[in-house]
């Protein structure tokens, strides 16, 4: 071993794997068996591929008529082949395989109150033990001093947290050693150690050199100790900042936040001090860039000498641009175009380095647009693939009995061919749709929608082999305790039914990258899945989606040459000419410091587990590595989701250092986004005028509803469109409980209640009991549904309560029901017919009429029913009136009345549009004659073929949202008033 430690840094800014390269070139390149006997150990397998593209054009470069590279690793990653020729190997213990651990901790923590019972909960949960026992592996704590931790002041929910980890001190080890496995970090552990003492014992005969590594894993940084003292060994650092005062060097170290922290402890770890460390030869001396980074990124105790330093170089800001987004759209918009003219150049490469996965989609969702496919190297989430989506809608569609939404979901996903032509499937679905899913009825599953369908008997055949796909997985979870691998295996069984294509064709559900992944995952499953034990048949949608989390596809081609799309781990030692560092605000680069869901703070700096600050100093390394190249945009996003961000700290600390300086000032880059701003600008605006149409006559409606006159005053394009084109709005998908149900569940109990009791009332109690009864039987079918159980139905029992008490108090001032629930129609102007549905019309004992309208809502007020914008009651008033009920002779009008059955804080309240003389409302006899001689008026003004049906003439008067606002173009036109 050499007595004194050789280490290198090559500085920021410098082309890290070029440098590398040409220096191991220079040594050791002129003889090509030399150079081939050099092993080089990189942080990263990108890193590694880099590095050999950088030795093939350095030495294409240099007239090198062949090349035999060096053995180019990453590290940690050990030959455990060759360790199995050399003895070393472990022959005993094997790493369990990360489903197998996940779903034994899941068994265990499904028997815990931490999980609340849920497999789901439980997987996740047991997900971060594991990472909680790898860190500890990694970081070589051992948890013999969990019991330790538990302290008086703890929370309850830590007390349970570290019994539970005291179980898994004892319980975790024994499982390991009945298996003979081990977790995979400490494998990996004992494996490099292993390695690391062989070496010690017999060094390489070739040169070893390890570059690019910041040590910040105890095993990482005996091996760089170890290799900075082998007899040809060297380390070589990334950007270690030689000039850096004593001072602010010796802060650093209880700094964790600091881009310096971790270099500046494993230098000592190397027993090195930093004037000791050689600049690596080749390497560039620093730029102005870096130390402007230097000087803004100081430790806190040392910017008090930001006022005495010296300005920036004006080459600390050549190359330096900025883009502050108003939002994420317009930032991915931007840097898709800097990425763009970036290409313009055929020699120039350029790099997009974000952690923020949604802004890398976003930019390479833009790209598309020029036809440039770009991927992210983070990978895409296996859960978002379309197979993956596929199975997931699956699961749901079965574990929901066939609901509505999740169905036609499924139905209308892509892979979905069920054996035959994918056009007909998507036919047979809408069809579907409309005439089984979109009903305003209770109850699911494929034998409702059955029912529903017998008047369409032709669409049955399908839905029939639609079941028949479905049998397995539904099987499979009828039974008692079924276990993860059978209800995998009936998933597949079912999948596979559901997206066979026609015949002749390849089924699209296992094929590229993602199928292939989604295929091996489920293969894991069913080998491994056997150590959950039982689930539950309403947990698996959840544990599903839960199995698939955190698993990613990565395309293994298609890329462009000349562009990526790199997280921060995969940007390390990368080089491009331009960099672009992407979502630069707080919370997302850095990110946000992520808190252990098993241990707080305090209790891992007991355990000895770093904080969770160490990585904001990686990724404050990462970003001066990055921003201190030639080339360089900083970009980030003014607001996301229409909340204001605050930059990242390392632009603040810029901006801090630099004040009001024009330099600074000048990197803002709008052209930028002035190119996205005109990239989809319109050459020209056109002016929305207001629809008008102006149907002949034989079209118009001679038949209208009372509701509908209320339409036809405030918004005669609705009823244009409803009554002249015949459009209908279409029920919701999977219909909630809402107002109308509960105005007609109301409407049915009042109508059976009253006419079991036409005259005399029985007794409150017994009247009250008869009309809970029936509103029980009413809402039964909406009451699985929490809404319905907890609000409307405790409101519906006080509105009756009050309800048999205003009755009562009704029948004894001398009226009675005469119709309940009728039709009645009158003609007006000779060929027009005026029809209602009354809900409820007293005759009193003087042979006067009453209506009445109960209301759910909120009532029309007397004045808009005296303006005839509220016609319904007096409309209702003149068919009554005229004799146009059934069974219910003339007479005047008495009252009209709106009866409001809340049920809130007003139980029930009677609004009675009573005469005004200060606002020259008449009687109730008179209102009524008022509004049929003001609808013979609209009448005779829309029988002139020139009238217009004009969408929302009156908008003061509408205070919703219209069912054909969307055709009416009514958005659109309120933006061109503005």
């Amino acid at each position: 071993m050499a007595a004194a430690p050789r280490v290198y840094s090559i500085p920021a800014g410098a082309p890290f794997l070029e440098a590398l390269a040409a220096g191991i070139l220079r040594r050791h390149g002129a003889d090509p068996p030399e150079l081939s006997r050099v092993t080089i150990l990189l942080p990263t397998r990108r890193a590694c591929r880099a590095l050999a593209e950088a030795f093939l054009r350095l030495g294409a470069a240099q007239g090198l008529a062949a090349l035999l590279l060096p053995s180019i690793r990453p590290l940690g990653d050990i030959d455990e082949d060759e360790l199995e020729l050399r003895g070393l190997g472990n022959d005993t213990s094997q790493p369990i395989p990360d489903l197998q651990r996940a779903l034994l901790l899941t068994r265990l923590l499904r028997a815990s109150p931490l999980a609340g019972g849920d497999a789901a909960n439980a997987y996740r949960l047991a997900q971060n033990l594991a990472e909680l026992l790898d860190a500890a592996a990694t970081e070589e704590v051992g948890l013999d001093r969990l019991p330790d931790l538990v302290q008086g002041e703890l929370a309850e929910h830590w007390q349970l947290t570290l019994k539970f980890l005291a179980v898994i001190r004892e319980t975790w080890p024994a499982i390991k050693a009945e298996r003979q496995g081990l977790d995979a970090a400490e494998h990996r552990r004992i494996t490099m150690q292993a390695w690391l003492d062989f070496w010690h014992n017999q060094p390489p005969e070739g040169p070893v050199i390890a570059a690019g590594s910041t040590g910040t894993i105890p095993a990482t940084a005996r091996l760089l100790h170890l290799v900075a003292r082998l007899p040809q060994g060297a380390v070589v650092l990334p950007g270690l900042d030689e000039s850096l005062s004593d001072a602010a060097w010796s802060e650093i170290r209880t700094e964790p936040t600091h881009p310096q922290h971790a270099l500046a402890l494993l230098l000592d770890k190397l027993g090195i001090l930093r004037g000791e460390v050689q600049r690596w030869p080749e390497a560039a001396e620093p730029g102005a860039r870096v130390a402007l980074l230097r000087e803004a990124l100081l430790p806190p105790a040392e910017t008090h000498g930001w006022r005495e330093l010296p300005p920036p170089q004006d080459a600390a800001f050549a190359g330096l641009q900025r883009i502050e987004a108003p939002g994420p759209r317009e930032e991915a918009l931007a840097i898709a175009l800097a990425l763009r003219e970036t290409l313009e150049d055929p020699e120039r490469t350029a790099a997009l380095i974000t952690p923020d996965r949604n802004l890398a989609r976003r930019v390479a969702a833009e790209l598309q647009r020029y036809g440039i496919a770009v991927d992210d190297s983070a990978g895409l989430p296996l859960l978002n693939t379309p197979p993956a989506v596929f199975l997931r809608l699956v699961t749901q569609v079965a574990g929901s009995d066939c609901a509505p939404v999740e169905l036609l979901a499924l139905l209308k996903h892509p892979f979905c061919m069920l054996g035959g032509s994918r056009a007909v499937l998507l036919d047979w679905a809408r069809q579907l749709e409309r005439f089984a899913l979109r009903v305003n009825e209770p109850g699911g599953g494929l034998g409702v929608i059955a029912a529903r369908l017998q008047k369409r008997s032709d669409l049955l055949p399908l839905l029939a082999q639609f079941r028949q796909a479905m049998a397995p997985l539904q099987t499979a979870l009828a039974q008692a305790e079924p276990s993860l691998p059978m209800l995998t295996q009936a998933l597949i069984e079912t999948a596979e039914l559901l997206s066979a294509p026609p015949a002749g064709e390849t089924p699209p559900l296992w094929q590229r990258e993602a199928g292939e992944a989604l295929h091996a995952l489920l293969l894991d499953i069913l080998a491994q899945g056997g150590e959950l034990g039982p689930v539950q048949p309403d947990e698996w949608p959840r544990l599903f989606e839960a199995l698939l989390e955190g698993r990613v596809v990565r395309p293994r081609y298609g890329s462009h040459p000349r562009l990526s799309i790199l997280g921060l781990l995969e940007a390390r030692l990368v080089q491009a000419d331009r960099v672009i560092l992407g979502g630069l605000n707080e919370g997302t680069w850095p990110p946000q410091a992520q808190e252990d869901a098993w241990l707080s703070r305090p209790m891992r700096a007991a355990l000895g587990l770093p904080p969770p600050e160490r990585r904001l100093g990686q990724t404050a390394h990462d970003f001066v590595q990055a921003a201190s190249r030639s080339d360089v945009i900083l970009s980030r996003a003014i607001k996301v989701d229409g909340t204001p961000t605050v930059p990242a700290r390392w632009l603040l600390r810029l901006a801090a250092r630099l004040g009001e300086d024009r330099r600074w000032k000048a990197t803002l880059a709008p052209r930028y986004l002035d190119w996205a701003a005109a990239l989809d600008k319109p050459l020209g605006k056109i002016a929305m005028e207001p629809p008008m149409p102006r149907p002949p006559l034989e079209a118009r409606p001679r038949s209208l509803f009372v509701t509908a006159v209320e339409q036809w005053v405030r918004d005669p394009y609705a009823l244009y469109a409803r009554h002249i084109l015949k459009l209908r709005k279409l029920e919701e998908l999977a219909q909630p409980a809402d107002a109308r149900m509960r105005g007609n569940v109301i409407h049915d109990v009042l109508e059976r209640f009253l006419k079991q009791h036409p005259d005399a009332l029985p007794p409150r109690d017994v009247a009250l009991a008869e009309l809970l009864k029936l509103g029980r039987d009413a809402f039964k079918p909406w009451m699985h549904q929490a809404e319905v159980a907890a609000l409307w139905w405790p409101r519906f029992e006080r509105a009756m309560a009050w309800f048999i008490d205003y009755e009562a108090k009704r029948r004894a001032r001398g009226f009675r029901p005469a119709v309940l629930e009728q039709e009645g129609e009158m003609l007006v102007g000779g060929d027009f017919t005026l029809k209602a549905r009354a809900d409820r019309i007293d005759r009193h004992d003087d042979g006067s009429l009453a209506i009445l309208d109960y209301k759910t809502g909120q009532p029309p007020s007397k004045d808009q029913v005296h303006a005839g914008l509220a016609p319904q009651l007096p409309l209702e008033a003149a068919i009554a009136k005229a004799g146009g009920f059934t069974d219910l002779p003339p007479g005047s009008i008495a009252e009209l009345v709106y009866i409001r059955l809340h049920g809130g804080e007003t139980s029930g309240e009677e609004r009675r549009i009573e005469p005004d003389t200060k606002k020259k409302i008449p009687p109730a006899d008179e209102l009524t004659n008022q509004a049929l001689e003001r609808f013979q008026h609209w009448i005779r003004r829309f029988d002139d073929p020139a009238t217009p049906y004009l969408s929302r003439p009156r908008p003061q008067f509408l205070s919703y949202a219209g069912d054909y606002d969307h055709l009416a173009r009514v958005a659109e036109r309120s933006l061109d008033e503005e």
